[in-house]
């Protein structure tokens, strides 16, 4: 989300006639877009944001924003007086602060303050690619729904997204059309649930039905979406990624932990066998289809025994990816406020090292399957001296060739398989 905000905020800067620079030290403006979903992406924030001080002292002139969930959606004046030195403070997604403050003569800066997240459905900033980056680009990112309403009790973004806001149908069209005219060949859309995507609004069509509008676009060759919720991933979407060529049957499907107990106290909202009954139904829906998961270790209260069924769980789904990560509590979520974070860091890390081993053996396991196998790849870059590109299934295959095969999609045979990419021959 972050990385398609960022896309946005550049194009607005363009539009203003800026153009990027490769350091910090030459700009005139600075944007720092940052997340917070986990302790140590807030203090590399945080450390970064520190560190440009120096150089607005050196350049008073330098313009310095700070975006995304350090900022969040409520009152910023803690942050104004910590950090007196930055200029502009955004909510995610909202490049409005940004423009209005470098439009605005200096009696309107002294007032300056940011809109509110709706304002954003309203915006003539869209998530095209910026002109520098048109025909470069293989792959982008599409927010289709902001914020989110289903609050687990470890995670902060409810609070610094605001609630869940699915944007304009039309909207994210014109952005997808934008998109594959500057040469964009897959689109994955974007939302903290995406499958909720439509349910805010009475004359939405859901995910399924944009999916359909988006599948009409020329051009377009593929397209993901991340991320689901087992709460909502019904069987209408399983029928409309299975009939529709152009959405890839890839899917992010976080169970976060295997044991009931824990999932109770997460507040997730299903079971660990109701999780596995949705596995079942994509794996007998599709006969070739990848899954990711996200798991988190070390979750207040967790046993060695309920970790245990977290491993058991991933046995059973075999997903070709998990996103581990070890608790970290979040400053106003419920569990940093009602719940001991007691599970040791060394512990938290040899049972994050554990899911990492496992993972690596189940997708050694997977991807060899694919040796000596024909699969259609995507290419989106070269990478030193081979080009790199992805599978429908998401697995990211590099091959050699001498010809430019930026934006093309090509029969490879698979020739070398490990854990983590794979070899092929085109």
């Amino acid at each position: 989300m972050n990385a398609a905000d960022s896309m946005r905020v550049a194009g607005a800067l363009e539009k203003l006639g800026y153009t990027s620079t490769p350091k910090a030290e030459g700009a005139d403006v600075i944007v720092l877009n940052t997340c917070v979903v986990r302790q140590s992406a807030e203090d590399k924030a945080i450390g970064r944001l520190t560190s440009l001080k120096a150089l607005k002292e050196k350049n008073p002139q330098m313009v310095i924003n700070l975006m995304g969930c350090l900022v969040g959606v409520g009152g910023f004046d803690a942050l104004q007086r910590r950090y007196p030195y930055v200029d502009v403070f955004s909510q995610p997604s909202d490049p409005h602060p940004l423009v209005k403050y470098l439009t605005a003569d200096g009696r309107e800066r002294e007032t300056q303050r940011r809109q509110s997240i709706e304002d954003i459905l309203d915006a003539d900033f869209s998530y095209a690619l910026p002109a520098s980056a048109a025909g470069q680009a293989v792959t982008a990112f599409l927010p289709i729904i902001f914020g989110c309403s289903h609050a687990c009790s470890y995670c902060v973004i409810p609070l610094r997204r605001g609630k869940e806001i699915s944007r304009p149908a039309e909207a994210i069209l014109v952005d997808a059309r934008s998109l594959v005219s500057q040469g964009v060949r897959e689109i994955t859309l974007l939302g903290q649930i995406v499958d909720r995507y439509g349910m805010d609004q009475p004359d939405s069509p859901s995910l399924s039905g944009l999916l359909r509008a988006l599948h009409e676009i020329e051009g377009l060759e593929r397209i993901r979406f991340l991320t689901s919720h087992p709460n909502w991933m019904r069987d209408e979407l399983l029928y409309a990624v299975a009939e529709l060529p152009k959405v890839v049957p890839h899917f992010e499907l976080p169970i976060q932990a295997g044991d009931d107990q824990v999932l109770r106290n997460m507040r997730r909202g299903y079971s660990a066998e109701q999780f596995l009954h949705i596995v079942e139904k994509i794996r007998m829906r599709f006969e070739v289809a990848s899954i990711a998961t996200d798991l988190i270790v070390g979750f207040p209260g967790e046993t060695a025994e309920q970790f245990e069924r977290s491993l058991e769980a991933l046995r059973a789904i075999r997903p070709d990816m998990t996103h581990a990560a070890r608790y970290s509590p979040r400053p106003g979520t419920y569990s940093a406020t009602r719940m001991e974070d007691d599970v040791p860091a060394d512990e938290k890390m040899r049972r994050f090292r554990l899911v990492e081993a496992l993972q690596e053996e189940i997708t050694g396991e997977i991807n060899k399957d694919y040796l000596g196998k024909q699969v259609e790849v995507l290419f989106e870059e070269k990478d030193r001296s081979r080009w790199r590109g992805r599978t429908r299934t998401n697995k990211i295959v590099f091959a050699e060739s001498e010809a430019d095969l930026r934006g093309q999609t090509l029969p490879v045979e698979i020739t070398w398989a490990g854990p983590w990419s794979m070899i092929g021959k085109i």
